[in-house]
């Protein structure tokens, strides 16, 4: 059991404020922290007290650090990645794929030379990357797509005339059409349709129309950060979700999903596979986000927890990671899993014991705990603990 190092991405829709107190530092910081890294994944690995990066432990000793359970699954590389995610700015609108749609992918760009490092780049690695976010604070985000009927009424009410041809598609073709027809529109009409749509949407706004006023009001804010940008009138075509603390959301490969603000635990399948679809300067890559996209529309569910070992468990449908909170207090309980796991201590003071380790977390660190390591934990603190959902 070791405690971690971690890295911090600056990336610029990131808080100042949320991260650097999680962590004690200065607040607000001087440059947006957005995300925390906790795991293996080979371009942020954590690590370890004697400064060997966890990837590369991991690599040396797959069976004593993940299990051979975990290692015969998902060979030498722990599967899933945990952060701490911050926004105080919309992400892009992404999705992500499958297992096979990202080794196929990955594989035509290996083999086509296209270097890993390439902005153009679309596929980073051949595995996928489905994720769960856990709110810390109050969330907004997009999520999938709203129901058809929805999404004619919310661009019809608009009255703007240069949505018809969107209008059109979506009542003849649904979203498998409407969507590439609004990307693959040139940067002209793009323009004048973006900003069509923001004044509209700004309209109702101001005349504080609670019909889609949230849809309208996030369309008109977009609108001015990525002026002619397809993804403002796509979002008027996405559920609107927030989520309370404690709430979460589970984002299966295909779904189109974009933070807009708030902070949260996330885990995922470790990858970094994104494919863009809008709201955002980098590069997509229509053909390739058009075949990952899942064009169900509803609404996502938002994930309440249920009480399993060791706290608040957040159940998903996939083997790659689990996630729980649980609260500590001053009795000691056990947190042993079957696979290797990562605790993030959010609140207050925990402290680990396994055999003749003892680590104590304060708020803001984590460490690594191997598969099967018998852990006793105490408080009081509040832990999320992330692991492997294998059977």
């Amino acid at each position: 059991m070791w405690q971690l190092q971690n890295t911090v991405r600056h990336y610029p829709w990131g808080s100042r404020t949320v991260i650097p107190e999680l962590l004690g530092e200065p607040s607000p910081a001087d440059k947006p922290y957005a995300e925390l890294w906790m795991g293996a994944h080979p371009d942020a690995p954590s690590i370890l007290a004697n400064g060997t990066p966890l990837d590369k432990a991991i690599e040396e000793q797959p069976d004593g650090l993940l299990g051979t359970e975990v290692r015969e699954r998902f060979g030498t590389r722990l599967p899933f990645l945990l952060k701490v995610l911050a926004a105080d700015q919309p992400l892009s609108l992404q999705a992500h794929p499958t297992n096979e749609q990202a080794q196929a992918g990955f594989a035509a760009e290996e083999a086509a030379g296209v270097p890993r490092d390439d902005p153009t780049r679309t596929f980073k690695d051949p595995f996928h990357k489905p994720e769960l976010l856990l709110a810390l604070t109050p969330v907004e985000a997009l999520c999938g797509f709203r129901p058809v009927e929805a999404s004619l009424h919310c661009l019809a009410k608009l009255q703007v005339p240069e949505l018809k041809p969107t209008i059109a598609a979506l009542a003849r073709g649904g979203l498998r059409a409407a969507i590439p027809q609004l990307i693959a529109l040139s940067p002209e009409t793009r323009g004048v349709l973006v900003s069509a749509v923001a004044e509209a949407a700004s309209r109702f706004v101001a005349a504080h129309d609670p019909e889609f006023i949230n849809t309208y009001r996030w369309a008109a804010s977009l609108a001015e950060t990525y002026p002619g940008d397809p993804g403002v009138v796509i979002s008027l075509m996405c559920n609107h979700l927030k989520l309370a603390p404690g709430e979460a959301v589970f984002l299966p490969a295909g779904n189109l999903h974009a933070y807009l603000s708030g902070a949260g635990v996330e885990v995922m399948a470790s990858s970094d596979n994104v494919l863009r679809g809008g709201l955002t300067g980098k590069h997509v890559d229509l053909a390739a986000l058009i075949e990952v996209l899942d064009f169900t529309d509803g609404q996502v569910p938002v994930l309440h927890p249920v009480l399993g070992p060791g706290g608040l468990r957040y159940p998903v449908p996939i083997e790659d990671f689990d996630l729980t909170r649980c609260q500590l207090d001053e009795q000691s309980g056990t947190l042993t899993t079957r696979g290797p796991q990562v605790l993030l201590c959010t609140e207050g003071t925990a402290v680990l014991s396994s055999a003749d380790t003892e680590v104590i977390l304060e708020q803001g660190a984590s460490a690594f705990v191997p598969a099967g390591a018998p852990v006793n934990a105490r408080g009081p603190a509040v832990l999320y603990r992330a692991t492997t959902n294998l059977a």
